[in-house]
């Protein structure tokens, strides 16, 4: 089993902001493998299914971002999994331009609060990683105003197909192995 986690802040105010990729990717991928929703638990909304022939738990902590260690842990805790070697997380970047995709199997937060909580929660940053591009931060600028705020119509067209992307990431690595999708999804994706 692999638990598959969607970072980002819940409630409609956020819905469709550059924080909140990983729960748009999370949503996609119960969309399109049909997985039932559990309910919540631990702070977090759930799902089982399959994807890739794999059996998965997909989440989305609700307990804000920068405090998205706390349900991650309890929910590897209750479903005896192993973070290194059973989670990916998906996240948003803003290292990365929109639309970009870069897949590690570890490393620092990179200044990303819901990592830097899940790094400090397991006591590891080896876990599976798909980072989403969002684009960097505006010149003067609030770093706060620009992840919580939503795309520009010039790049939803690029997000859009970042979620589909990321999602065919996961069936990669659950199909394939982690080192066939970055091979296919670690390279610079051209419009």
């Amino acid at each position: 089993m692999i638990l598959i986690v969607g970072l980002g802040n819940p409630g409609s105010k956020y819905a469709g902001t550059r924080h909140n990729m990983g729960f748009d990717v999370i949503d996609y991928l119960i969309e399109k493998h049909g997985v039932p929703q559990g309910g919540v638990k631990f702070n977090a909304m759930y799902g089982k299914g399959m994807i890739a022939g794999e059996k998965v738990v997909l989440m989305k902590p609700l307990s804000f971002m920068n405090l998205s260690g706390g349900p991650v842990r309890d929910m590897l805790n209750y479903f005896k999994l192993d973070p290194e070697r059973e989670m990916i997380v998906i996240y948003d970047d803003i290292d990365l331009e929109p639309g970009q995709l870069r897949i590690r199997v570890k490393g620092s937060a990179g200044g990303h609060n819901g990592i830097k909580d899940i790094i400090r929660q397991l006591g590891t940053d080896k876990f599976l990683r798909i980072k989403v591009g969002v684009g960097a931060k505006p010149k003067d600028w609030d770093l706060a105003d620009h992840v919580l705020g939503r795309f520009a119509d010039s790049d939803r067209k690029l997000v859009d197909a970042a979620i589909k992307k990321a999602g065919g990431a996961v069936e990669k690595i659950l199909s394939e192995g982690v080192d066939a999708a970055m091979n296919e999804y670690n390279r610079k994706q051209v419009p």
